[in-house]
């Protein structure tokens, strides 16, 4: 069997799910990324969110976990490549890439901002 050859899809979500054991195991934001998600879908089952509204709250969770995974994925890459040496550049691509998910927790926020503000704001004026 070649090694371009796939394994089945049982093998693919094998691997597939050690890479989200080793983020679990070693990225402590992306632990706290998928606290604030699992917390943000009890608020919204609190209080009662529409089928659409999950849809949003769901698309939001997943975008910041996959912006951080991709983050993790460039930190050990790079730090394979160089092996844990300094350099300027994987400084800056490292950067960037935390970047990415600031950008990712930044608009998610503003979106949970929209989703329970005005259920809130509903629920404290009645």
């Amino acid at each position: 069997m070649s090694k371009f050859t796939s394994g089945g899809y049982r093998k693919s979500l094998s691997y597939a799910l050690q890479g989200l054991s080793v983020a679990y195991k070693s990225q402590r934001n992306y632990r706290f990324h998928l606290l604030i998600g699992f917390l943000s879908l009890l608020g919204g089952i609190l209080l009662n969110f529409k089928c659409i509204e999950y849809c949003v709250l769901i698309l939001a969770i997943s975008f910041v976990i996959t912006a951080e995974l991709f983050n993790s994925v460039i930190e050990f890459a790079l730090d394979a490549l160089y092996k844990n040496k300094y350099s300027k550049m994987v400084k800056m691509a490292k950067d960037l890439s935390a970047g990415v998910v600031l950008i990712a927790a930044m608009t998610s926020i503003l979106i949970g901002i929209m989703l329970f503000g005005r259920k809130l704001l509903i629920l404290y004026l009645y």
